[in-house]
C-alpha cells in the first residue's frame, strides 16, 4: 500500500483569489482521489474553466468534481445548506457531470442550513442599513450564530435520517421570528420583505425538509471510520479552504468576516479528529492584484483598475455588493502569512495581467503603520481595532511600479521566504507552470 499525501490550499487574502483554479490544477497534476470542504458553507464561489471551455463556479463540491472519480468530503465544521447542493448537482450536470452526487460524502456531524438560516441571515444584513457587515447572502453565518445561541435546535446532517427534524426547523423558526418580530413593526419595510415572510412560513419547513431528505437517500449521513477510510486511502487528498485568512472569523476585520476559519491549525483539527498524523502540506493562494466583495477595508483599492482588469466570474449585484480591485499589499500580506500559519508554499495567480499592459503599484507601508500586530488568541476587539485602522489608513507606494510577473515575484521575494510552487498565467489547468 502507499502512503497518502495531504496538501491543503488557502487563501491569503479577501477570497475571490483562485482556490478553486489551484484545487482543480493539483488535482489533475498529483493526481488527488480526494477534496475536503473543511470550513465554510455554500457562501464559496470557486471558479473553475476547463481547457475546453467549460465553467463552473463551485460552492459547496470540491473544485476537483470535473476531473472524473475525485470524490468530495464534506466535513464539519464545514456547514451544509442540501438544496442549494441539489442545485449545484443539477448545474453540474448540465456540464455533463453527472455523477456527482453518487461523488459527495457528507460527516453526519455537519450542521445544516434551513431556509429559516438563510433568511434572517438577510434580514439582520438588511436591517443594519448603511452600517452592513457584507453577507453572501446564504445563512452560513446565521447558522452558526444560532448553533451556538441555542445548541439544542442545532440540525446536524444525521437528523435528516431520524424522525425529529421537523420539530426542530419549527423551533429554529419560531425563535428567530421571535427575535425579530420586534425589529419589524407591520408598517415597516424589513415587515414586507420576502425574508420576514419566509420566517412566519410555518409550511415551508415540510417542503424543505422532503428536498433536504433526498440529498440524504442519495448521500447517506457518513460514520467517522468511513470518512477516515476514504481519507487515507493511498494518493493525494485536498483539504480546500472555504475563504481568505482576511476574512478568518478571528484573523479577518471584525466585522467584515465570515464565521469560519481557514488558518493552517484549522486543517489540522480536522484531520486529527479522523485519526490523521502525518505532516500536510499547507499552500497559500494570491492573486497578482487584491479584491474584495462588499463591504470592508481595502486599504489599496483603486477604482481605475476596475476596466483595466475585468471579472468574468466577479459581479457587483446581490448581497455581496460591489467587487473592489486594489493594488498589491505588503502591509497586509505580511498580516495575512503571519496569521494563516506556516506555509510549504505559494501559488500566485492573474499574472497574465502584465502581458495585457497593466502595471500595478506595491504598497509599502501606510501613514498610520506598517506592521498589523496579530491578535495572542481569538479577541474580536483587537480585531475590531485593526478595521478601524485599515478604514483610516492611506497607503504608500514604491517609486517604480510593477510590470511584469518577475517584478511581482521580486517584491514578494522581499517580504516572505516561502516559495512560489505555482504560478498561473490564465484561467485553466493549462495556463499553471512551476
Amino acid at each position: 500500500m502507499g502512503a497518502t499525501r495531504y496538501a491543503s490550499v488557502l487563501g491569503l487574502s479577501f477570497g475571490d483569489c483562485g482556490k478553486g483554479h489551484f484545487v482543480d490544477a493539483l488535482t489533475r497534476r498529483w493526481p488527488a482521489h480526494t477534496v475536503v470542504r473543511f470550513s465554510g458553507g455554500a457562501q464559496a464561489g470557486h471558479n473553475v474553466v476547463t481547457p475546453a471551455g467549460q465553467h463552473h463556479t463551485f460552492s459547496q463540491f470540491g473544485a476537483g468534481t470535473l476531473v472524473p472519480g475525485t470524490r468530495t468530503l464534506l466535513l464539519d465544521p464545514m456547514v451544509v445548506h442540501p438544496t442549494a447542493l441539489l442545485v449545484e448537482a443539477e448545474a453540474l450536470s448540465r456540464l455533463g457531470v453527472h455523477d456527482a452526487l453518487s461523488r459527495l460524502t457528507i460527516d453526519a456531524q455537519c450542521r445544516l442550513t434551513t431556509p429559516y438560516h438563510q433568511a434572517a441571515g438577510r434580514l439582520r444584513e438588511r436591517l443594519r442599513g448603511a452600517a452592513a457587515h457584507g453577507t453572501c447572502g446564504v445563512g452560513v453565518g446565521e447558522t452558526v450564530r444560532h448553533a451556538l445561541e441555542h445548541p439544542g435546535q442545532s440540525l446536524r446532517y444525521a437528523d435528516l435520517s431520524a424522525r425529529i427534524p421537523n420539530d426542530k426547523l419549527q423551533a429554529i423558526r419560531q425563535t428567530l421570528l421571535a427575535e425579530f418580530s420586534p425589529l419589524c413593526p407591520p408598517d415597516s419595510p424589513a415587515a414586507q420583505s420576502e425574508e420576514y415572510h419566509t420566517l412566519q412560513d410555518e409550511a415551508l419547513a415540510g417542503k424543505w425538509l422532503a428536498s433536504a431528505r433526498a440529498l440524504a437517500r442519495q448521500c447517506p449521513p457518513a460514520s467517522a471510520d468511513s470518512l477516515h477510510a476514504q481519507l487515507t486511502k493511498p494518493g493525494a487528498v485536498l483539504f480546500e479552504g472555504a475563504q481568505g485568512i482576511l476574512l478568518d472569523e478571528w484573523r479577518g476585520f471584525h466585522p467584515h468576516t465570515t464565521w469560519s476559519s481557514i488558518t493552517t491549525a484549522a486543517v489540522e483539527r480536522v484531520a486529527a479528529r479522523f485519526g490523521i498524523t502525518a505532516p500536510i502540506e499547507h499552500y497559500g493562494v494570491l492573486r497578482s492584484y487584491l479584491t474584495r466583495h462588499g463591504n470592508g477595508p481595502l486599504p489599496t483599492h483603486d477604482p481605475s483598475l476596475d476596466a483595466r482588469l475585468p471579472e468574468p466570474h466577479n459581479h457587483a449585484d446581490g448581497w455581496q455588493g460591489r467587487f473592489r480591485r486594489g493594488h498589491p499589499d505588503a502591509v497586509l500580506l505580511r498580516y495575512a502569512l503571519e496569521a494563516i500559519g506556516p506555509l510549504s508554499g505559494l501559488l500566485i495567480g492573474h499574472l497574465d495581467v502584465f502581458e495585457q499592459g497593466v502595471a500595478l503599484k506595491w504598497c509599502e507601508h501606510y501613514d498610520l503603520l506598517t506592521k498589523l500586530p496579530l491578535s495572542q488568541g481569538e479577541d474580536l476587539a483587537h480585531q475590531s481595532k485593526l478595521t478601524v485602522l485599515l478604514l483610516k489608513a492611506r497607503a504608500h507606494y514604491a517609486p517604480a511600479p510593477i510590470d511584469s510577473a518577475p517584478a511581482l515575484l521580486d517584491r514578494l521575494a522581499t517580504i516572505t521566504d516561502v516559495p512560489v510552487i505555482l504560478r498561473s498565467y490564465g484561467a485553466t489547468c493549462s495556463d499553471v507552470l512551476n
